[in-house]
């Protein structure tokens, strides 16, 4: 994929999306797990925090697992190891997600051809916060 076909596929996700869903959300200030869904949460997207080990974070129910959430999920962002990617790829697909995006320094092939065989939507190894925030005048 060259760049502009990649960024097409961002623009589009940040723009047409209003559910994201965090695989692998921080309770704990300071780390990029929590801190990027918290800056989405405030420029208007929804999150749903996926964490087994919490209740609630950044105001909203968590759940353990993907599968668990039964509202409508248009992306399903990434805060896990590579190594996770692909199971997340397919949970994403059974949830009927529209995008799965894995973020900076998550690399995944297997992930990125289950995600695309299924039309998902697909980025990899890009930041969703650095994504929106140089696109964000022309976003909201």
């Amino acid at each position: 994929m060259d760049g502009s076909e990649e960024d097409s596929i961002i623009w589009k996700i940040l723009r047409e999306s209003k559910t994201i869903a965090v695989v692998g959300c921080s309770r704990e200030e300071g780390k990029d797990s929590h801190n990027i869904p918290m800056y989405l949460q405030k420029v208007g997207y929804r999150i749903i925090p996926i964490n087994p080990f919490a209740n609630e974070i950044l105001g909203e129910k968590a759940y353990a697992k993907l599968t668990d959430v039964k509202e409508e999920i248009d992306v399903v962002d990434v805060f896990r190891p590579s190594a996770e990617a692909a199971e997340i790829a397919r949970e994403a697909v059974s949830v009927h997600a529209k995008a799965l995006w894995l973020q900076e320094g998550i690399v995944s092939e297997d992930a990125r051809k289950i995600a695309e065989d299924n039309g998902l939507l697909f980025v990899m190894n890009r930041c969703m916060f650095k994504e929106h925030y140089k696109r964000r005048l022309e976003l909201h």
